[in-house]
């Protein structure tokens, strides 16, 4: 029998970010509903096609959202607040846009402004990160008394929609435990899981309809199941799913974790009557022999053994060695083959770049490319290592090579990491007497004024940027075009009164892109999108190898700005964890000695600064509270790295100079004593 391969989800954006024109025409007015519902149809049908050609045999659905996931979740449920309007019956589009995006005023172009603040208008929920990355969900509102009933069958319209096309799908369902813990309240002391007993049947009645139209599986995703969980969420998961196994015979569960280790709630997922578990054997490789261990001899394994949230080709020969143990084990008809999480955060088709260079490129994996990966892995296992020979040959000469390339290993870093002692991540002396020195260095008042950094990117500038990109504005014209912005907006702020002033960034084309092309060791794609939310798409930086700067990279313009005034300007730089967790990642050694490899260069641009003349020096770190891990017990040695990092890039300025920091969107109580 053949192993099954299978995917979690595909990336929704399309392959040249399709999805994000199709919303924005339709939020400018440009087309109407009809056309962006035909537009989404015809970019999950072109999807469904695609895995199916790759040899993908559980194609899931519903995996699909024109904004996200969770949102789509929440009004499946009717879990709408009253501001919206919603009084039963179909939910518009108009009304599912409100809650994503508010309705006036909308700002989705500057990470820091207020998302869905509006003027006049409705709110949009709220929104936060998804788990521990950069995908971001809309917050479920839930109430005291909340009330559910089944107000959208998206589900069930793409189980049909597909089936009519000729795919049989698997769809794929938010799990109600990990949606209620996701929800927020503004009722003091609820507990979002007082309420499963009301979502339970909304749930039950989705699977009863999916399993009359034919459904033979159904995914389920409850990452909640990697997270501390105390008897009470573990109690839930047994009676939510105690209920949904028995509310349509016949149809096969697949309980989707991933992003970290099942861990102590283990014999909690075993219990549950569900036909197959899902590993994330990335994040979590070792938690694979406790399964083995444990799990019943008819429970279906889903092995996560491909990253689905990082860009690195897997090593096949090692990925081999550890599942053919577990295919003998437990039997081809037990293992289906998948990637770690959903391929919604890695970017489409490797293919498209033409201009990566060609040893990195043959590092790589983007969606695509990981099926292909898990479609060798599966006749590997089904026919034989023979079968795939060239494949297997060419993963293990790709991954000698990048193990050796000079172009990863720079020994000049790694003198430099080695000679890291503790007194550089401390200021010279301690903040009190620091404090009068630089009081009597900057004269600034009691309760001084001053901005977060950016400005806004005008049409103007933004035209500007474009036209330099492109060679039609020459080097001379574009820095005279940002002398006159940076200037006007010296003297705005000194018009206004503000004490301590920044040069507006009008040369930043982001907060990490601008930085990583002028560092060693990153490189930069052209299709490589990802979905952050809705219909804003980014391109994280590839760190691929040892990290250095090799010229200052801010010091021009903040000093340029600092001549035109008296008052201090502030330096302004992305921190080394914010330049991390935005990127994907090098995957060949710790997360934390990558954050020092940043923080080493960034620490010599925050001493060039100070040398420059620049008295303040802002140090931006909005994605520290990002990076804390899923379970408490490792937030310590995370924090502490984290902030030596932080400390690192920062404390090599004299006494005199001050360091600021700024961070948005975090849970600050969470880290605040770090």
């Amino acid at each position: 029998m053949s192993i099954t391969v299978s995917t979690l989800g595909f990336p929704r954006i399309g392959p040249r970010r399709e999805l994000k024109t199709a919303l924005e025409r339709f939020w400018a007015g440009k087309t109407n509903g009809q056309s962006l519902l035909a537009d989404a149809a015809g970019l999950r049908a072109a999807s469904w096609a695609r895995q199916r050609s790759l040899g993908v045999t559980h194609i899931p659905s519903n995996d699909f959202s024109l904004y996200d996931h969770v949102l789509d979740t929440s009004v499946m449920v009717g879990a709408i607040p009253e501001i919206y309007g919603w009084r039963g019956g179909e939910v518009s589009i108009d009304s599912y846009f409100a809650m994503a995006r508010g309705t006036q005023g909308i700002t989705e172009d500057h990470y820091c402004a207020p998302r869905g603040t509006h003027k006049h208008g409705l709110p949009a929920l709220e929104m936060t990160k998804w788990f521990d990355n950069n995908y971001h969900y809309m917050v479920p509102e839930l109430s005291r008394g909340q009330s559910f009933m089944l107000a959208f069958t998206k589900p069930l319209d793409e189980f049909l929609e597909a089936k009519s096309l000729g795919f049989n799908t698997r769809p794929v369902l938010l799990g109600p435990v990990t949606y209620l813990k996701l929800g927020k309240s503004k009722d003091e002391g609820l507990d979002p899981l007082s309420l499963l007993p009301g979502l339970i049947p909304v749930y039950a009645e989705i699977l009863r309809r999916l399993v009359t139209a034919g459904a033979d599986w159904v995914q389920i995703d409850e990452p909640a199941l990697v997270l501390d969980l105390n008897d009470h969420a573990r109690g839930a998961f047994e009676t939510a799913y105690g209920t949904l196994s028995s509310a349509a015979p016949g149809l096969k569960l697949l309980l989707t974790t991933y992003f970290g280790a099942i861990g102590d709630n283990l014999d909690t997922a075993l219990r549950l009557p569900v036909a197959g578990l899902h590993l994330d054997l990335v994040c979590a490789p070792a938690q694979l022999q406790d399964v083995l261990a444990k799990a019943p001899k008819d429970l279906v394994l889903s092995l996560g053994v491909v990253d689905g949230r990082n860009i690195w080709r897997a090593n096949l020969n090692a990925v081999l060695d550890c599942i053919e143990p577990v295919v003998k084990q437990r039997g081809a008809d037990k293992v289906m083959l998948a990637p770690s999480c959903s391929l919604l955060h890695v970017p489409v088709d490797l293919d498209l770049e033409s201009e990566l260079d060609a040893d990195l490129k043959s590092w790589l994996a983007f969606a695509v490319q990981k099926i292909g990966e898990l479609t060798t892995l599966s006749r590997a296992l089904d026919q034989g290592r023979g079968a795939v020979k060239d494949a297997l040959a060419t993963s293990a000469r790709n991954a000698a090579a990048r193990n050796a390339s000079p172009k990863i290993h720079d020994p000049a870093v790694q003198k430099r990491m080695a000679a890291i002692n503790r007194g550089m991540a401390r200021r010279h002396a301690a903040f009190e007497v620091r404090r009068p020195l630089q009081h009597e260095r900057l004269s600034l008042p009691a309760f001084p004024t001053t901005t977060i950094g950016s400005f806004p990117q005008t049409d103007e500038v933004r035209k500007a940027r474009a036209a330099h990109v492109k060679g039609t504005l020459s080097d001379s014209d574009y820095n005279a075009f940002l002398q006159k912005e940076t200037e006007a907006a010296v003297r705005w702020q000194e018009e206004i009164g503000i004490d301590v002033l920044v040069h507006g960034e009008f040369e930043r084309n982001d907060m990490v892109q601008y930085f990583g092309e002028q560092l060693a060791g990153y490189a930069f794609t052209k299709h490589g999108w990802v979905q952050s939310y809705g219909s804003r798409c980014v391109r994280p930086p590839i760190i691929f190898g040892d990290v250095s700067r090799p010229h200052p990279m801010t010091v021009e313009w903040s000093a340029y700005a600092q001549s035109l005034t008296t008052h201090p300007v502030k330096g302004m730089i992305t921190g080394p964890v914010t330049m991390l967790q935005w990127s994907f990642v090098r995957d060949d050694l710790p997360r934390s000695e990558v954050c020092r490899q940043i923080a080493l260069a960034l620490r010599d641009e925050v001493m060039d600064l100070e040398k420059a003349g620049i008295r303040i020096i802002q140090i931006d770190e909005p994605a520290i509270r990002e990076g804390l891990p899923l379970r408490k017990a490792e937030w310590k040695a995370y924090l502490d790295w984290s902030v030596e990092c932080f400390r690192l890039a920062s404390s090599g300025v004299a006494d005199e100079t001050q360091i600021h920091t700024h961070m948005c969107y975090s849970e600050f109580n969470d880290i605040i004593d770090a």
